[in-house]
């Protein structure tokens, strides 16, 4: 009945009215019975328990008050303005604290928010400035505890008074605010700034009455400011002539009547102005009096007043005459060398023309050359790619008979004219200073790594030799044919270099944003004289014998590697081998290729049991074609044009296996025309391959189909069977795949364009 959290006064109150109770219950029963009596008893016993804690509570207020009284007393002590807000209010503070601000003390009551006193603060008559922003401290110290804010501010009140404020959160519910004077240490801070202004005004006096030259001053309406003694005595002017408030005006009339200036423009006062508001500055030099010389300038300041500088040149204008003079006595000798010279000058001269001359016929050469073999180059691979043809079915057909090492030694021998060749070509190309040589993309280099592998693995097989490679992901930026063509000669030279029994291998590193592509082998090494030579064309080590090739691989590799931009570099020790490295930009964030099934290099046994389409116009290279083809089991439409391929498609009456078509055919016709047509006409997406003798980059950017493959001419025939057994396989398997998921669909004529992310677009040589 009675709660301990009650005041004192309630408790009592409370339990005097239930001993009243008790008490009065028992005079009015008659007889005093045990239970009467107990209840009684209890009642005893409970007031005496309240009396005690009467007396303890009375001790704790006793001990309450003196405590506060206590710390009244400290704070009025103190010298500095202290106040406690509990839980964001005012809870206690001094006098000093109290009165600070006397037009708002009445409103600083227990009780008052700390936002409302910022507020106050803000409103208060006394308050000049702040350093800081109220508002801000504000913010701060709303924070809380946790993030333990403190805030410092400096407040400037009238009659020149100083207080520093800090305010600081000290527990969840309390905020000390603290108001410490500031003014001595202000008076005196402001003392020493004007004490050092001042010096710095003498300071800076001292330097302008000292200056070598003559300054003088005007403001924005043309009056005289200031000027330095050295002014006066330059221009040999009264002090009277230069007080403070002449005019620009009467400065100058005075100059002028006493015919010190006879420049008659400078005079003007007007001139003075149109230029300095035009150029922001003035420069002359003019003849003062009859004997000096003066360098005037003047330059706008800030204000709109100017400054104007003048110095005494005429010391320097005499030494420049008189150089002068020397120099037209010196010209005249010299003109007299010179007419001596001038005979031997017209000998040279002559002698020069017949070397500029000579040099345009040797550029003309050089220039007709490379036009030559850019123009000639279709011509000349299409024989080539003709005789390629032929003697690899020569080579089948003479298999089992003793002409085949004859034929091995003819292949061999077209192989280095077929490579030399290609050199040449690249070169000129390289050379022609067409903006289209090279055409940098996003390239895969794993997948051109590979391609090298399987072109050179059986080259170097055949002379014991192991070649290996280590794989690589990245996606690199550059030109897919010219890179393909710089490691293939970096391997070809590695492999015909080194001995039976040695190793090439071939992988990337990766160095920042860049990887180093990096072809080393055990071959007989360069020596470091030879390094700075061999990218030379027609260079070769002096180590290297003369039966090794004419020295133009590695000079394709340099020039492809400065127009790339690609760092080049070799290291190397004879007897023990060689290092060659290409740095590549990687490209980031590619998303991964989808890898096609690798072709297959072991189809010798394998017949090409297929009907295969050649259009090309060429004869001997479709006759070359035409018997390769046939002697590998393949059933050939040979057409020289587009309409002959359409006709022999009509007599035929089903859409081909494969399409093998030239891209340049006659009448301005396509290879890619021609299988679009047979695609259309058959309803069937036909696997093609482009072969063509062109490589220039409108090629490669006019949009081929991305289901045809693209081989250059002459065409690697270890590559174009495998990739001919693979495009086929993976048409039916596609057609199979489409058939099974669409029931019913008509399988000779689905499109099987969406197997084309996986299939193999092959440039460069693959």
């Amino acid at each position: 009945m009675i709660d301990p959290q009650d005041p004192l006064e309630l408790q009592l109150s409370k339990q005097a009215k239930i001993i009243d109770a008790l008490m009065r219950r028992a005079g009015r029963q008659r007889e005093l019975s045990g239970s009467a009596y107990q209840a009684f008893q209890s009642a005893i016993e409970l007031q005496q328990k309240v009396a005690a804690q009467s007396r303890e509570l009375e001790t704790v207020r006793h001990e309450t008050e003196r405590t506060r009284h206590s710390l009244a007393q400290a704070l009025s002590a103190m010298e500095e303005g202290f106040a406690l807000f509990y839980d964001g209010r005012l809870d206690v503070c001094n006098d000093l604290f109290l009165n600070l601000l006397p037009d708002v003390a009445s409103e600083v009551l227990p009780g008052l928010e700390l936002n409302r006193y910022f507020g106050l603060i803000q409103q208060s008559r006394h308050l000049v400035s702040t350093d800081l922003s109220l508002d801000h401290a504000a913010n701060v110290l709303a924070r809380g505890y946790q993030a333990s804010p403190v805030v410092s501010l400096v407040i400037e009140l009238t009659q020149d008074r100083w207080y520093q404020m800090s305010a600081q959160v000290t527990s969840e519910e309390n905020t000390v605010l603290l108001f410490t004077e500031i003014t001595a240490l202000a008076r005196r801070n402001r003392i020493e700034k004007e004490h050092l202004i001042d010096q710095q005004a003498d300071y800076l006096s001292a330097v302008f009455q000292n200056m070598g030259s003559g300054v003088c001053t005007f403001s924005a309406q043309d009056e005289l400011m200031m000027q330095n003694a050295r002014f006066r005595e330059i221009l040999d002017l009264p002090v009277t002539a230069v007080r403070p408030g002449v005019t620009l005006k009467q400065l100058l009339d005075f100059m002028g009547s006493r015919a010190q200036i006879a420049d008659n423009a400078l005079l003007q006062v007007d001139g003075w102005r149109s230029e300095l508001r035009k150029r922001g500055f003035l420069r002359r030099r003019v003849d003062h009096g009859a004997d000096r010389v003066i360098d005037l300038h003047a330059n706008v300041l800030p204000d709109g007043g100017f400054l104007v500088e003048v110095k005494d040149v005429t010391l320097e204008t005499r030494s420049t005459e008189l150089l002068e003079n020397r120099v037209m006595e010196r010209t005249a000798e010299l003109t007299r060398a010179n007419a001596n010279l001038t005979v031997q000058y017209q000998q040279l001269a002559r002698i020069e023309e017949e070397l500029r001359l000579a040099k345009e016929r040797a550029e003309a050469a050089v220039s007709s050359k490379t036009r030559f073999l850019a123009a000639a180059s279709h011509d000349l691979l299409q024989p080539i790619n003709a005789a390629k043809l032929l003697i690899s079915t020569l080579q089948e057909t003479t298999r089992e008979t003793s002409f085949l090492p004859m034929v091995d030694r003819l292949q061999g021998a077209f192989s280095s004219a077929e490579q030399l060749l290609h050199s040449l070509l690249d070169i000129s190309r390289l050379e022609s200073a067409d903006p289209d040589t090279v055409d940098p993309a996003e390239v895969n280099i794993g997948t051109l790594i590979e391609g090298v592998r399987a072109d050179q693995e059986l080259v170097a097989a055949q002379k014991a030799v192991r070649l290996d490679v280590v794989p690589c992901s990245l996606t690199v930026r550059s030109d897919p044919v010219y890179l393909l063509r710089s490691i293939q000669n970096l391997v070809v030279n590695a492999v015909q270099y080194t001995k039976p029994g040695g190793r090439v291998l071939v992988g990337c590193r990766r160095k920042g944003k860049k990887v180093a592509l990096q072809v080393w082998d055990t071959g007989i090494g360069i020596s470091r004289r030879d390094q700075t030579r061999i990218f030379d064309e027609f260079t070769r080590a002096e180590n290297v014998p003369l039966e090794s090739g004419v020295g133009l691989g590695l000079s394709v590799v340099d020039r492809a590697c400065r127009l790339l931009d690609h760092q080049l570099s070799v290291r190397s020790k004879p007897g023990v081998g060689s290092v060659f490295c290409i740095e590549i930009d990687v490209v980031k964030n590619v998303q991964p290729v989808v890898e096609a099934p690798k072709l297959l290099n072991n189809t010798e046994d394998v017949p090409l049991n297929y009907i295969v389409m050649v259009i090309e116009n060429d004869p001997d290279v479709l006759y070359g074609t035409v018997q390769w083809l046939e002697n590998w089991g393949a059933s050939v439409l040979a057409a020289a044009g587009v309409a002959e391929a359409m006709s022999m498609l009509d007599d035929l009456g089903m859409a081909p296996d494969i399409i093998l078509a030239d891209y340049q055919l006659d009448d301005g016709e396509t290879g890619v025309e021609g299988i679009r047509a047979v695609r259309e006409a058959t309803g069937v997406t036909v696997p093609a391959i482009v072969i063509t003798a062109d490589r220039s980059v409108a090629l490669r950017r006019e949009g081929l189909p991305k289901d045809v493959s693209v081989l250059s001419k002459p065409v690697k025939l270890s590559r174009l069977r495998p990739l001919i057994d693979w495009k086929v396989r993976w048409h039916v398997q596609s057609r199979k795949q489409a058939a099974f998921s669409e029931p019913g669909a008509q399988t000779k004529v689905d499109d099987d364009s969406r197997t084309e992310g996986h299939k193999t677009n092959l440039q460069g040589g693959h």
